[in-house]
Order: structure tokens, then C-alpha cells, then sequence
């Protein structure tokens, strides 16, 4: 009888639990798992908080490593030491080829993605923010550049017009799951054929899905037209969401984050500034450069998420405008 392959798992947030969960539950031979270190929290940072995935493991009784440097000669040698025929990577760091080259039957990413489509950091919330009506998954042998490596399966589905990123995450997360497992009999079948991803590049409109920062989470009025708002918007919620400032008529600067808007449904066009404010107490909305973008959920900086009606019960807005941070 064959014996199982011998497989180290690395991932890190909840995204990657639901593979691993998944491998175990189908009788997969997971010998270890690598994850980030546990993450000081707290006022003083006197807390270690270990990840999602670490936290499943103990659980599972499973071997964990927590690296602080890849390419650390001692986690090198741990890994050579375990034996692994197969690595599985889900939601986790950009590995060193001394690491991804080191099992003999390689080492396969799950991205977030249709790959070639949306290589980067963010393949979901690109994906919305750009008003994708479809993305998916993709399993891919891992190679010298950032999701680049030969695929092995894609499974498809819908964004919805009202999708958040979230949404999306959560249906990604379980079908990944599935796929996962799938790629791991195929590899242990030794049925795989993997494409070269020049082969689809051809026919496929590429898009850089970057890290989110602070600087490009900001929703620029004068950028967007309602609708591209409205993307972008849900593209970043319910996490990092998109934020903007609200300047009132006596200078004072408070950030806003959006969690929900949509375009106007009377789809008419703004004629006042990008960023002002009109508002009838009940319902808020925002000029931007082609149309009027209407928030319905926000959170003022230090206070709860709120619907925007309940916002402006107690807001002042005589005046005020959004404003955008200066390039």
C-alpha cells in the first residue's frame, strides 16, 4: 500500500483554516504547519496572539513552526528534517526557492483569484473595486516570481452587483477548500497537467492587485464617477473599507469610513464639486465626478459603524464638504 504524502501546510489568517481544516477532515497527511509568530496585541503589547491557523493546528495536535526569517538556516533545516513530499500555501508569505523548490513533488499556491488575472497582495477586493462580474480560485505550482507558476485548476464564480469583498472572501474560502484537496489527489495520483500561465496571459486582460495601504484605500471624489464609488466602496468592505475626511464649515477634519453606498438611483448627474455634501437629513449623498454617490453606512473616527440616517440625526453639515489629501 502507498504510503500518504507527506504534506507541511503554511498559511497564516482564517482564509487559510478552511484549506487546512479540509485537508485533515479528507485524511491528508499533514505533518506541520508554518505560520506567522504570534502577534503582540494589547496596550503594551504584552499579549501574543497566535494566528488563526496556529490555532487549529495545537488543536489538531499538528507540529507547528513559526519562523521569523525564512531563509533562516535552522527553519531550513527543520523543514529538510520533516520529510514533506508536497507544500500547500494558502493566505501566506512570498517564499524563498531554497523553501518552495525543497519537496520533490513542489510546492502549490490557492490564490484568490483567475490567474493570470489579479496577481498581487488583494485579488479580491481589486476584483470588486474594478466591477468584476466574475473571479474565482486558482492552485499553481509556485516558481521564481509572484504568481507566475504553471496552474494546475481554476473554478469560477459571480460577483454580484451588491457583492462586498467580504462576500466574495467567504465563498473563495470554502471553494479553495474544495480545490485544495482536489489539487492534492491529482498530485498524488500524478494526473496533474499544468499550464503555463503565458498560455492564457494571451487572452486575458491583465490587473495588478496590490497590498492595501492607507494611501490607496482613500476614495478620491474627484476620481470616480458614482458608480466606480460605489465599486470601490464595497470593494474594501468590511475590511480595510474605503474612507474619506469630512472637512466642516469651521475647519475641523474627521475621517470617515464606508461600508455601503451605492450609486443614485435617479442617475443624475452631479453638477456641484466633487465631494460636496447634499443631504435632506434623512438620506446623504456626495458629489463625485459623474453622478451623486449615496452612503448608506459609515463610522465617524472613534465612534460605532452607523446607517447614515442615524448619522445625521446628530450631525452638522451646513457647509461641510469631503475633502481629499493632497498629492
Amino acid at each position: 500500500m502507498q504510503e500518504p504524502l507527506r504534506i507541511i501546510f503554511m498559511g497564516t489568517p482564517e482564509f487559510a483554516v478552511e484549506s487546512l481544516s479540509r485537508l485533515v477532515e479528507a485524511g491528508c497527511n499533514v505533518v506541520a504547519v508554518v505560520t506567522m509568530p504570534d502577534k503582540a496585541i494589547g496596550r503594551h503589547h504584552d499579549t501574543l496572539q497566535p494566528s488563526p491557523v496556529k490555532q487549529y493546528a495545537v488543536a489538531k495536535g499538528i507540529p507547528v513552526l513559526q519562523p521569523e526569517r525564512l531563509r533562516d538556516e535552522a527553519f531550513v533545516e527543520q523543514l529538510r528534517a520533516l520529510r514533506a513530499d508536497l507544500q500547500v500555501v494558502v493566505a501566506f508569505r512570498m517564499l524563498p526557492e531554497v523553501v518552495w523548490a525543497m519537496p520533490p513533488l513542489g510546492t502549490f499556491n490557492l490564490h484568490a483569484a483567475l490567474l493570470p488575472q489579479y496577481r498581487g497582495a488583494a485579488p479580491i477586493n481589486w476584483a470588486v473595486i474594478n466591477g468584476e462580474t466574475q473571479t474565482g480560485v486558482t492552485t499553481f505550482f509556485l516558481d521564481h516570481d509572484i504568481d507566475t507558476g504553471r496552474i494546475i485548476h481554476r473554478v469560477a464564480i459571480d460577483i454580484g452587483p451588491a457583492d462586498t469583498a467580504g462576500d466574495v472572501h467567504d465563498r473563495l474560502m470554502h471553494i479553495g477548500a474544495d480545490l485544495v484537496v482536489r489539487t492534492v489527489r491529482d498530485i498524488e495520483a500524478g494526473t496533474v497537467a499544468a499550464v503555463p500561465q503565458e498560455q492564457l496571459a494571451a487572452d486575458t486582460v491583465l490587473h495588478p492587485a496590490p497590498k492595501l495601504f492607507r494611501e490607496n484605500t482613500e476614495l478620491r471624489w474627484s476620481r470616480h464617477t458614482a458608480a466606480t464609488a460605489a465599486n470601490f466602496v464595497r470593494g474594501l468592505a468590511p475590511y480595510p473599507t474605503a474612507w474619506t475626511t469630512l472637512l466642516t464649515a469651521d475647519g475641523r477634519r474627521t475621517q470617515l469610513k464606508l461600508f455601503a453606498a451605492t450609486a443614485d438611483a435617479d442617475g443624475t448627474t452631479a453638477t456641484a464639486a466633487p465631494g460636496t455634501i447634499a443631504t435632506d437629513g434623512a438620506v446623504l449623498r456626495v458629489a463625485t465626478a459623474g453622478g451623486w454617490l449615496r452612503v448608506a453606512e459609515l463610522q465617524l473616527a472613534g465612534k460605532r459603524r452607523m446607517a447614515a440616517a442615524d448619522f445625521l440625526r446628530g450631525a452638522r453639515l451646513d457647509g461641510a464638504r469631503m475633502e481629499e489629501t493632497p498629492q
